[in-house]
């Protein structure tokens, strides 16, 4: 990194922040700092939107998602994200628009009952900081690999970042949050463009990549450019001794002795289906989305936000996601990578190819938006888990009748304790794939709460059937997760082998909590209807907002379905 490069990284960067730091002081109340007041367009609502969901993991760690598995990893967000966008925008969110809500959780005690509530945010606190953690690190790795420094000097400009975030998250709210991500997601599309025309041209383009990959094996390539391929993964056994093997063959797989490899094979159907849940469980469940919805100035700005936010994400998507293709075509084993052992992983081929392929200024460009994708998720997250924890735990449970301003400065003081709470999950991150850590969380612990926000919305299901729901799909997933553990640490099988496919874990944990929840709802008795809970008033406060909205959504999950499976079948 030249003085030039840090020069355009604060310019880019600076004027943001210090924006950001002069004009928070506005907000009065928790409304204010909880929901903008209500006031936000749909433009900024859909930047915001996209803003939180594309973050510095995805610039890094789906890089390195898709430098393992491929064009796969992009359903996760041309039909997970998108689609679960559209149900949010059209049916969930609007009950709990109308009604004054403050969070998603909120509606989960007026729809289930208080249990369902907590559970949502312990699930949310839980997993969201896995992201907040997985930002550092990406962060770290980017710094330390990109400008060649140390580590304390690395960790050091990462803490940084999250100070500032904090201060200024900490005194503006929603609404100084969501108007800094729109300014910032300007400058990560721009880094993203910039860096995808310059590793494309290197590569020779989608040709020349297809090409590359096909010199190395047809496998390799049928599975890196295909979604409709089977997910194929090798592990190299020459270093291990028999105990070992058999341990990691627990896991699945079968063992071909003479190239000392343990093959194991995923069916594309179900390594699609797993991704797609995961992206429906990252916009339903995720309150840093709902929170955004919630402080639009109309239903019609809500819903068309999330088209608009659509229409970016697939564009941003193909980009950002695609270096990772052009990287395994560049490095096509880990091991080529030319950095240090200590950060040599699938998730260092973005700084690597920052650092190897970009000159003077465009490498400042670059890394400038890395930090602006850190900026914009650390304040996202810091007030989405702050209005959780104080709205849903602290003023339910412990403190009901305060004053505003108290839950104000409870709501703001959480901020700090969130960010860098989430840096106790970086060791956990360090030692694997990012992305694989990441999936594992949503797969044990999120997919049960969207089918409990998908019965909830579109369903009669019981009101008790919730906690039953949860209770069997979270423990499922946290007995498959032991079960993991347990198999390659002490060689104990827990479960066949094809329910610890780390593919399996999301649709059964989403089969077993819609059976649980089925099964109640049929002994109990169905509710007279799914807002049952909600009163005349909130009922009558809805907007007519036409088809138009809904048509345009439907039109860009539509498009992102003949991507996923027309184009790149």
């Amino acid at each position: 990194m030249s003085t030039i490069d840090w020069i355009i990284v604060l310019a880019l960067n600076g004027p943001v922040i210090l924006f950001a730091l002069l004009k928070s002081g506005g907000t009065k109340d928790s409304k204010d700092w909880f929901l903008a007041g209500r006031t936000l367009p749909w433009w900024i609502v859909g930047l915001s939107l996209y803003a939180t969901l594309v973050d510095s993991t995805d610039l890094v760690v789906d890089s390195g998602a898709t430098y393992a598995g491929g064009v796969k990893f992009y359903l996760i967000n041309w039909i997970g994200c998108i689609g679960g966008w559209l149900l949010l925008a059209h049916g969930i969110i609007l009950p709990m628009y109308r009604s004054g809500m403050y969070t998603n959780a909120e509606y989960l005690e007026s729809r289930f009952g208080l249990s369902a509530r907590i559970i949502s945010v312990l699930v949310q606190v839980l997993y969201r900081t896995v992201i907040l953690g997985m930002i550092s690190t990406t962060n770290f790795l980017t710094l330390k690999i990109v400008c060649g420094w140390g580590d304390v000097t690395a960790w050091s400009v990462v803490t940084l970042i999250a100070l500032l975030a904090t201060f200024y998250t900490m005194a503006g709210g929603l609404k100084m949050v969501a108007i800094t991500d729109a300014l910032q997601s300007i400058v990560m599309i721009i880094a993203t463009v910039v860096l995808f025309l310059i590793v494309s041209k290197e590569v020779g383009g989608w040709d020349g990549l297809t090409s590359k990959l096909s010199s190395q094996s047809t496998e390799l390539e049928q599975q890196i450019m295909h979604t409709g391929n089977d997910v194929i993964s090798r592990t190299d056994t020459s270093s291990l001794d028999q105990s070992e093997i058999a341990k990691k063959l627990l896991l699945g797989g079968t063992y071909d002795d003479s190239a000392n490899q343990i093959v194991n094979r995923s069916p594309a159907w179900l390594a699609c289906l797993s991704l797609i849940i995961a992206g429906l469980a990252y916009s339903i469940v995720n309150h840093t989305q709902s929170m955004r919805l919630l402080g639009a100035r109309s239903e019609s700005h809500l819903k068309q936000s999330v088209v608009f936010a659509g229409l970016i994400l697939i564009g941003a998507t193909f980009l950002a996601q695609g270096l990772g293709l052009f990287g395994r075509a560049l490095f096509p084993e880990i091991s080529e990578l030319p950095v240090e052992e200590s950060v040599r992983s699938k998730d260092a081929i973005f700084p690597v190819m920052v650092r190897d392929l970009t000159s003077a200024g465009f490498k400042g460009l670059i890394v400038a938006g890395v930090m602006a994708a850190a900026f914009s998720t650390y304040d996202s997250i810091g007030s989405t888990l702050s209005a959780l924890i104080t709205r849903d735990v602290y003023r339910r449970l412990i403190s009901p009748d305060r004053t505003d301003q108290h839950y104000l400065a409870i709501g703001r003081w959480m901020t700090p304790v969130i960010i860098f709470g989430s840096f106790l999950y970086i060791p956990a991150l360090r030692s694997g794939g990012m992305i694989d850590f990441y999936l594992k969380v949503v797969g044990s612990f999120v997919v049960p709460l969207l089918v409990v926000y998908l019965f909830g919305s579109f369903t009669r299901a019981h009101r008790s059937s919730a906690l039953i729901g949860l209770a069997a799909g979270v423990g499922f997933g946290v007995y498959a997760f032991i079960a993991k553990s347990l198999a390659t640490s002490q060689g104990i099988a827990l479960l066949p082998p094809a329910l610890m496919n780390g593919d399996t874990t999301g649709p059964i944990t989403l089969f077993i909590t819609a059976l649980a929840m089925g099964i109640t709802t049929i002994i109990c008795g169905r509710e007279s209807s799914p807002l049952f809970w909600q009163d005349t008033d909130s009922i009558a406060k809805a907007e007519s907002t036409g088809l138009m909205p809904l048509v345009l959504g439907l039109a860009v999950l539509g498009f992102g379905l003949f991507l996923g499976f027309v184009i790149l079948i």
